[in-house]
């Protein structure tokens, strides 16, 4: 077949900034309200106290008011419910600190009083690790939203924790530099929540991970104390990397409140393809090709099953730019010399489609177009829970092995899934394996606990590539860490919050 660029058919509701997040808003108002947590789950609450009216008082003051402490029913009721609708908490009061000083007032006062907290950023994630699992204060960032500095000589730019993933994005871009992590929820995500859970998104193939784009952070400990841990440098080679520990670690070890992150120049060639395959193995050896084909220019590589794509095309009303296949893939490569780049991406595609991996496919460079491809990918996610109910897992596997787990979950779970599906990351081997049913169901769920995560295990796969393990993920992690790194992690969480007032029952297994 011939290479050809089609024009995708704009939906007025993408054209509209924040898409994603007015998506969120509107399905976390219209799903059904889960169960509570401790009534779903076989969890006992830890001896922390509860909070009294002397309590809220007290925040009262450190906060300047009531405006700031929300307590009435109807506030609080979404922060206390995670995104996909998986866990529910039964905090009683938000705390919305505007300053690093405001959350170590807030901390000290809890660590005495041994009142466990949940700080919570976008609230997006996908792991139950956001929210209350009984009823910790909930310490939100939304009003930490500051953009302290960007330096377009350096590259540095510093902000606070809760400012938005997209804000930051357009930002940077008005200095010519990009953001090097891109999520689809960047919407509404906060970039202190992307620390916290070592967030990978889109385009890590290019950009790398956190732990090497950020130069430094501020955190508060447990007891309220402030650590200043921010660098404006790459080169900072001065004892004991602490800003790591925080990096991942899902505030049970403080919470981040500003961080500098270094920002790459902005690519003024930028093309992307959309391509169909008949299968995985096409899709594997595609891969291949660009990774060797394309080189330094290659920034994304993502792979898309049929149902992932039928899902995003019809929830959302896009049109695919290709005939149906069994596979896509999207591919975006970033440069500095448009011919260049463009004569490579032509010489892979042609390639390609000759040895008959590539059935298909369309290439540009138009922005319009480029944007409407990528919400085919990022808008995925967010269609698949419009079944009613979706359990998702995000794993790391090796290639060889990658899309089997689709198929041994479609197999053990039968009809009681609506759809079964498969894409992501397949440049940084992740995984995102979607099983989407009418409701949450405790028969489906035995089914694939542990049933995934044994199987991940099996291949030497990882449990969590980037969505890190909150709460649904604890009695998992066994199956990607030794006993002795388990034994080394609780120490530390010994250490830097003795009373386990941070974040409690997240990440690590419970006892």
């Amino acid at each position: 077949m011939t290479l050809r660029s089609i024009l995708l058919a704009p939906s007025k509701l993408l054209q509209r900034r924040g898409i994603q997040n007015l998506y969120r808003q509107y399905a976390s108002g219209h799903r059904e309200i889960p169960a509570l947590t401790k009534e779903r789950y076989p969890i006992k609450r830890g001896k922390f106290s509860e909070v009294s009216d002397g309590d809220i008082a007290r925040f009262e003051s450190i906060l300047g008011g009531k405006n700031r402490v929300l307590t009435a029913t109807e506030e609080i009721q979404g922060y206390n419910i995670d995104y996909l609708g998986s866990v529910r908490g039964f905090s009683r009061v938000v705390l919305k600190p505007k300053s690093t000083e405001e959350v170590s007032e807030i901390l000290k006062y809890c660590n005495e009083r041994k009142l466990a907290v949940c700080p919570q950023g976008g609230n997006t994630g996908l792991v139950g690790g956001s929210v209350p699992v009984f009823d910790e204060i909930v310490i939100s960032l939304q009003l930490m939203d500051k953009i302290e500095k960007i330096d377009e000589y350096s590259g540095i730019l510093v902000c606070q924790a809760g400012c938005v993933l997209e804000t930051l994005e357009q930002k940077a871009n008005e200095k010519g530099l990009v953001m090097p992590i891109d999520l689809g929820a960047k919407g509404s995500c906060h970039v202190g929540g992307n620390l916290s859970t070592n967030a990978g998104g889109l385009r890590l193939v290019r950009y790398g991970n956190l732990h090497g784009s950020v130069l430094g952070v501020e955190a508060v400990t447990a007891e309220g104390r402030v650590l200043d841990l921010m660098s404006n440098f790459k080169k900072d080679n001065t004892g004991y990397h602490l800003k790591h520990l925080f990096i991942g670690s899902e505030g049970t070890l403080g919470i981040i409140t500003r961080l500098s992150i270094f920002c790459p120049t902005a690519s003024k060639s930028i093309n992307v393809a959309f391509l169909g395959l008949d299968s995985y193995e096409s899709v594997k050896n595609t891969f291949l090709a660009a990774k060797r084909n394309l080189g330094e220019i290659l920034s994304s590589c993502e792979m898309i099953d049929a149902l992932s794509l039928e899902s995003s095309t019809y929830h959302f009303n896009l049109q695919s730019p290709i005939e149906k296949y069994p596979f896509y893939m999207l591919i975006e490569t970033s440069g500095s010399n448009i011919a260049h780049d463009e004569e490579k991406l032509t010489n892979f595609l042609e390639s390609t489609m000759e040895k008959g991996l590539v059935l298909d496919g369309t290439v540009t460079n138009e922005p319009t177009k480029m944007r409407n491809i990528w919400k085919l990918r990022e808008l995925i996610a967010d269609s698949l829970i419009n079944d009613g109910y979706c359990f998702k897992y995000d794993i790391s596997l090796p290639l060889d092995n990658f899309y089997d787990i689709v198929l041994a979950v479609r197999d053990r779970v039968g009809p009681l899934a609506t759809k079964v599906t498969g894409y992501g990351h397949i440049g940084d081997s992740n995984l995102h394996l979607n099983v989407s049913c009418p409701k949450y169901g405790s028969e489906i769920h035995k089914l694939l606990e542990p049933f995934v995560y044994e199987y991940t295990s099996n291949v030497r796969g990882s449990v969590s590539a980037e969505h890190g393990i909150g709460f649904l993920k604890t009695k998992y992690l066994k199956y990607s860490k030794r006993p002795e790194s388990l034994l080394l992690m609780t120490q530390l969480k010994g250490l830097m919050d003795p009373n386990g007032i941070l974040n409690p029952y997240k990440v690590l297994p419970q006892v």
